[in-house]
């Protein structure tokens, strides 16, 4: 009866049209609000997607590593065992190390990662990340000179373009040996390559200085064992979910550490999320920092509520002394513009939310928004925007709760209410 009571109050005409616009106007405020912590949310759940995509190209589904030490051996078996499991397509070890690249033109520091040609392209789909060249462990020539494949800023820094012929020198520092003192060239091992291929992820922190080069080649250059390995890369097998190729891999190698009495750290399985922790992570802070402006926002929109409550109670006052010569008491007629209080954050919040999910929706399919600069230099020309079920409960939740709050300071004002 309250509700059915506040709800007359709120939509039937007033004796002063002023305090209808200012009704609509606390509704309207609420409504945009609401409307636009959809929006933001749906934002950043654009660019989290956007980034997953970005990383998927670059990251294979699943690393295995050993935190506690830089390099262990017997990589080769344990990616021979993984790819007996049903659960994994392909598995492949790298190794990977901080180098000297130099050219006739100039010298750059680059990271070195080894991988196996004939399988890395099943992990990661390198054909459609090269702009120049082709990607291969040889160059094709009698001579036989190992191919690798740089970055672009790699291909900015030395002045280098794909060639089949001797262009570069990788350099390493010895491992093993003894050095002399009077000959510091002693102190490196030298790879002479010929670059037959340039990649963009448009990730910074690989186009700055990645290279790729066939790992049995820089096992010999470093000096490792021939089954030595930084890391597995592991691609699932699509019948699987990636949590349950995960699990599976796991527990083969848990079994193998188990087993292995020269085991000197267990492994840790990563997927894509934990492999780009940070990425992910700074993405959800500015996400819901983000969240917690908006909701103070709406809290301050919806004190407009308790100004226009003070307005219908001075609008009301003979109708509140009709109902209390009907018998109502005075908490039931207070309780009625709490209710009312409530019904205009509520009516705001569901319009805001229907309102920023067609939005977001018209966004995610036609997308009207643009983004200013060089498409060609961009990966996305449009805002991406991504509507999660999850962020609207939230925001109703939130709307909910506030228009608890709202009602609640309410009551302070109506009680003096005859």
């Amino acid at each position: 009866m309250i509700f059915r009571i506040a709800l007359r109050c709120l939509f039937a005409r007033k004796s002063h049209k002023v305090v209808n616009v200012i009704s609509f106007i606390s509704i309207a405020g609420v409504a945009v609000a609401t409307a636009a912590i959809v929006i933001v949310l749906s934002v950043f759940n654009g660019f989290t997607g956007l980034a997953t995509s970005h990383l998927s190209l670059i990251d294979p589904d699943i690393k295995a590593v050993r935190p506690a030490v830089k390099t262990f051996s017997g990589a080769d078996s344990l990616a021979i065992i993984l790819e007996r499991l049903p659960q994994v397509a392909t598995a492949m070890p790298v190794l990977q190390e901080r180098a000297l690249l130099t050219s006739a033109q100039a010298q750059k520091p680059v990271i070195v990662k080894g991988v196996e040609p004939e399988r890395y392209p099943e992990i990661v789909d390198i054909d459609r990340l090269l702009i120049d060249g082709v990607f291969e462990a040889r160059n094709g020539l009698e001579d036989s000179i190992t191919a690798i494949q740089a970055s672009v800023g790699v291909a900015v820094g030395t002045g280098l373009r794909p060639s089949p012929y001797q262009a570069a020198e990788i350099y390493m520092p010895r491992r093993t040996g003894r050095i002399n003192p009077a000959n510091p060239s002693t102190a490196y091992r030298q790879m002479p390559v010929a670059l037959t291929g340039f990649f963009r992820f448009n990730q910074p922190e690989y186009d700055a200085d990645y290279v790729l080069a066939p790992l049995e080649d820089v096992r010999r250059l470093l000096e490792y064992d021939t089954d030595a390995a930084s890391w597995l890369e592991i691609k699932a097998a699509p019948e699987y979910d990636t949590k349950e190729v995960e699990k599976a891999v796991r527990d083969a190698l848990a079994h193998i550490t188990e087993t292995d009495t020269s085991t000197v750290a267990p492994f840790e399985i990563l997927g894509r999320d934990r492999q780009q922790a940070e990425t992910f992570r700074m993405i959800a802070v500015e996400k819901w920092v983000t969240f917690l402006m908006l909701v103070f926002i709406l809290i301050i929109a919806s004190f407009n509520i308790v100004s226009t409550l003070s307005l219908m109670v001075i609008e009301k006052r003979s109708d509140m002394a009709t109902l209390r010569a009907l018998g109502a008491t005075r908490s039931s007629v207070r309780s009625v513009f709490i209710a009312e209080g409530w019904l205009i954050t509520a009516t705001g919040g569901v319009a805001g939310t229907v309102l920023g999910s067609i939005l977001v929706l018209l966004q995610q399919h036609f997308g009207f928004i643009k983004i200013g600069g060089d498409p060609q230099a961009m990966s996305v020309d449009v805002y991406p925007v991504e509507l999660h079920t999850a962020d609207v409960l939230l925001v109703i939740a939130t709307v909910a709760v506030v228009g608890l709050l709202i009602g609640y300071i309410s009551k302070i004002f109506t009680r003096k209410i005859a």
